[in-house]
């Protein structure tokens, strides 16, 4: 386009002289681009029948708007990313139907799904709470955990909070998918009943109860194929038949107990602080800084679970989200 111009006769007319606020040569410091840096700009001094060089400040001017052009761009990127980070599918829900006994715990796998774990019953809903499978399970399923397209059961065939030798401990693996056993894994380790687990960077942690005069609980160390890794020792005095439920959300350890208790714990679990929180139903880190925290229920004897979300709180370690307030009836 711009050689066909020229060879009709038909050069564009000279441009006028830019204004002297503009017209001011811009230090060498400042300068963005030399001329053969900026193409663009050449082509159009070249169009307009002048050199380029003519116009250094307008040239700067024009780079600095295409720098803050993509400056724009890029903190819009990253805001997006920012938002889709904080994004969840999973808020409060209550779980469909009513079970023959109570919530011991569940997991999501991140994405559409929550695994509840009703002591004799698997069920698999998804992040609304709508039932997709159900599977009877043998007593005692405890809490659960998610990992690589499967759930991972805590279970205690034996008794609990007892002296060793007296429980019978497995870690029951289903499908994610439709909730099929896979299989099972002795973990004889957790002396006083298997009753909790989750999961750290491809290791398996269990939980589970504690006999009357303990001052400490225990958390057992497995890899990837359940060959037992090591006990730790949490310094945290006395806690009502142990842990139930266990958490792991990147940076620190969550326990829930009965009584009302909770234990937060480095990654290491050296350190360990006590709080006024409940969430020995289950607990579920969502990625975002927040967590499901579980509840349970009754109607007729028959139990009902539900998860609410919960974030950090320096006084009690965990609190519930204010949920907002229904309008009023017109």
């Amino acid at each position: 386009m711009v050689a066909s111009h020229a060879a009709a006769g038909n050069a564009l007319p000279k441009l006028p002289q830019p204004p002297t606020f503009l017209a001011r040569p811009t230090p060498l410091n400042y300068r963005l681009m030399s001329n053969e840096d900026t193409p663009m700009f050449n082509v159009f001094s070249q169009r307009a029948g002048q050199s380029s060089k003519g116009f250094p400040a307008l040239r700067t001017c024009c780079a600095y708007l295409a720098c803050g052009t993509l400056l724009v761009a890029l903190a819009a990127s990253q805001a997006q990313a920012g938002d889709a980070k904080e994004a969840s599918p999973f808020g409060p829900a209550k779980c469909e139907g009513d079970y023959r006994h109570h919530l011991q715990g569940f997991c999501t796998n991140h994405r559409d799904a929550i695994y509840w774990s009703f002591t004799t019953a698997m069920v698999k809903t998804d992040p609304q709470g709508k039932v997709l499978k159900v599977v009877e399970a043998v007593n005692h399923h405890g809490d659960a955990c998610y990992h690589d397209g499967k759930v991972y059961v805590a279970v205690n065939l034996g008794k609990f909070n007892r002296p060793a030798g007296q429980a019978n401990n497995f870690i029951y693996v289903y499908d994610a998918n439709d909730l099929t056993l896979l299989g099972k894994h002795p973990v004889p380790e957790v002396v006083h009943g298997a009753g909790g687990m989750a999961c750290r960077n491809g290791h398996f942690y269990v939980v589970g109860g504690l006999p009357e005069g303990f001052e400490e609980n225990y958390v057992y160390e497995y890899d990837d194929k359940f060959n037992f890794i090591k006990k730790h020792t949490l310094h945290s005095g006395y806690t009502l038949l142990g842990i139930q439920t266990a958490e792991f959300d990147g940076k620190n350890w969550w326990f829930g107990c009965y009584g009302g208790k909770l234990l937060k714990c480095d990654a290491e679990l050296k350190t360990v602080e006590k709080f006024d929180f409940n969430c020995s139903l289950g607990i579920a880190s969502l990625g975002n800084g927040k967590f499901l925290v579980a509840r349970g229920g009754k109607v007729e004897n028959r139990h009902l679970g539900s998860v609410l979300v919960a974030q950090p709180d320096d006084k009690t370690g965990l609190k519930l989200e204010e949920r907002p307030a229904k309008p009023a009836a017109e």
